[in-house]
């Protein structure tokens, strides 16, 4: 049962860190990456045309993820206790998890052949490593470590 808890809080734990940490509200959120991503990927203006619809609805689908995915949260943060549940709601809980780890890897599968199909596979590369790097800026700042700072 140990390892059960253990495991558990592994899958919960960053989600439950994320979501109660200071945020950013949607649109500066949203208008910060933008931003980001225009200065790092550099797109010509017909690159553009192409990429940006696609980015669109590839972050709008993420984003429905992460709502849905937060909100089935809401639930297990009420739990006091692991003990608490039985063991099918404690396996429905994990495999929940599993399910939405598997959508948004179905997604990124999506949309990386949309985007590959679209675009050169430097830009595509480009994209990704760009989406990686503000991750990290982001955390970065998060932790107090300002804009440009390793820790």
């Amino acid at each position: 049962m140990k390892n059960l808890f253990i495991a558990l809080l592994f899958i919960v734990l960053p989600g439950l860190a994320f979501a109660q940490g200071p945020r950013m509200d949607d649109e500066k959120w949203e208008a910060k990456k933008v931003a980001w991503l225009t200065t790092k990927l550099d797109l010509t203006p017909n690159e553009a045309k192409v990429f940006w619809p696609i980015y669109n609805d590839y972050n709008k689908e993420q984003s429905t993820l992460r709502k849905e995915r937060f909100q089935k949260m809401i639930s297990f943060r009420k739990i006091k206790e692991i003990d608490d549940l039985s063991d099918t709601e404690i396996q429905a809980l994990i495999t929940n998890d599993f399910d939405f780890k598997q959508r948004d890897l179905n997604i990124e599968k999506k949309y990386y052949n949309k985007f590959k199909s679209s675009l050169s596979i430097k830009i595509v590369g480009k994209f990704y490593r760009a989406q990686e790097a503000f991750k990290k800026e982001i955390l970065n700042q998060y932790r107090g470590g300002g804009p440009g700072k390793n820790n």
